[in-house]
């Protein structure tokens, strides 16, 4: 396990969570779960933002588990479009847990890719549109 202490990416967290008591499993960490979900959920946010609506997970391409998350760590989620295809967006989403508020320190917890595809109103896959100029990813 590498515990070298990090600095937070220089961007805007896409997403922003403390983990409470109850997401914790019989080892008092918190569950993978639990992070797991965190993570679709900060990939889908760039995913409907570059896709205008609707997205739905596909697949996890990739997940690693570098450290455990613990209650009351401050767990930001950074989420990046790295490919955009016909129908579908995949996502990079790096964790970092802020920690030790005594002497502080940030650990980069989880990495994880994931894929979404477009879908509209009623559920079936549609086309990306394409990307507008002024659009922010």
């Amino acid at each position: 396990m590498n515990k070298q202490c990090l600095n937070l990416p220089d961007r805007q967290p896409t997403l922003r969570v403390v983990p409470m008591p109850a997401d914790l499993n019989q080892n008092g960490d918190v569950f993978g779960g639990w992070v797991m979900a965190q993570v679709d959920v900060a990939g889908a946010i760039p995913a409907m933002r570059r896709a205008r609506g609707r997205v739905a997970t596909v697949s996890v391409n990739s997940f690693q588990f570098r450290q455990p998350v613990s209650v009351g760590d401050i767990v930001s989620l950074y989420a990046e479009i790295v490919h955009v295809g016909r129908t579908s967006l995949t996502v990079r989403v790096e964790v970092f847990a802020e920690r030790n508020y005594a002497d502080p320190i940030t650990v980069k917890v989880t990495q994880a890719e994931l894929t979404y595809v477009a879908i509209d109103e009623s559920g079936n896959k549609r086309e990306v549109p394409a990307k507008n100029g002024a659009e922010m990813e």
